[in-house]
Parts: C-alpha cells; sequence; structure tokens
C-alpha cells in the first residue's frame, strides 16, 4: 500500500476519510431502502396468507429489530466476503482489502462488521484513524487487519472517455 499522491491514478492508494463516509452514507441508504422494500413484501405476503392486514413494523417491533440488526450484519458481511467492497464503495471506487494488499477473508469480513459499530459508538473515537493516520485506518480496520484502497485508475477511465469522444467527433491522433 501507498500513501503517495499520483495525479493520474489513485488504484491502491489508501482512501481517505472523505470517500469513505460518502461511500458508507450510500451503504446505510441501500441498507435501508432494500431492508424497507424486503419488510414491505413480507408484510404483503403475510397479510394474503392471513387474510387481515399485518404491520411488521408496529406489532412486530422486536421481530423487526431483530431482522434490521441480521438484515445490516448481512449487508456488510456477505458483500465485504464476496468481493470486498459494498454497494456503496463500488460507486464510489473503493475496496476493503488485507494490510498486504490480498483479498479479505470471510473471518476478516465478520470482524470487520462487528466492530463497525465499536468505532462508531464511543463518539467517532473508533473512527479518528481514518483522519488522522497515514493509513486512514480506523479501530474496526485494525482488528480486522484489513485497509481500503482506491479501486478505479482515473488514468484509464479518462483514456476511455477520451477513445468515446474521438469516436463521437471522428477524430483520430497518430503518433
Amino acid at each position: 500500500m501507498t500513501s503517495g499522491i499520483n495525479a493520474t491514478s489513485r488504484q491502491g492508494n489508501y482512501a481517505g476519510g472523505i470517500s469513505r463516509l460518502a461511500a458508507f452514507a450510500a451503504d446505510i441508504g441501500l441498507a435501508w431502502a432494500s431492508l424497507l422494500i424486503v419488510l414491505g413484501m413480507v408484510s404483503v405476503a403475510l397479510t394474503l396468507i392471513l387474510s387481515h392486514s399485518v404491520s411488521l413494523y408496529h406489532g412486530w417491533r422486536i421481530l423487526t429489530d431483530v431482522a434490521v440488526v441480521v438484515w445490516f450484519f448481512l449487508y456488510f458481511t456477505y458483500q465485504w466476503a464476496l468481493g470486498g467492497k459494498t454497494l456503496g464503495m463500488a460507486i464510489f471506487g473503493l475496496r476493503v482489502v488485507t494490510t498486504q494488499g490480498a483479498p479479505i477473508s470471510g473471518r476478516a469480513a465478520i470482524i470487520r462488521t462487528i466492530t463497525l459499530p465499536l468505532s462508531i459508538l464511543p463518539a467517532g473515537l473508533g473512527l479518528l484513524g481514518i483522519v488522522l493516520r497515514i493509513d486512514h485506518r480506523g479501530w474496526h480496520d485494525r482488528f480486522a487487519r484489513t485497509c481500503v484502497v482506491y479501486d478505479w485508475d482515473a488514468r484509464a477511465a479518462r483514456l476511455l472517455w477520451l477513445a468515446r469522444q474521438q469516436e463521437h467527433t471522428g477524430t483520430h491522433r497518430h503518433h
């Protein structure tokens, strides 16, 4: 892992706090939206089966609370274990890797998910490392022995965009 700034590519560099916060906010929104859709579908199915209105938000509060915790645990753990990134991280070009740069294991994904609230709950103290440390690692990163890196190559994206622009304008540069 490197922490230096390269004008053409950030791929493999430690991801900063703003990128990580934006990806996390996107993930919270996506996780809530998908959970509400699933709970709504379950509520409709139960209403059809039982022939009377069922609201999972009122009479089933404890079950709903457990479903929220399980859903968020699965949302983060499964995606991190599967490909090293959540949907929000994919949108912002981030990936979780081991401190050596290898893909993370399922065990590391579980540890990271379980310890994430520990980074957030004590007034965000566990997140200070993301801003203050050169490797931008919070407590949950350190517990799981992971780090978050940029997973896109700005230079490659720019070259692809230029190629498409040249196709549209019909101009081609010859070297």
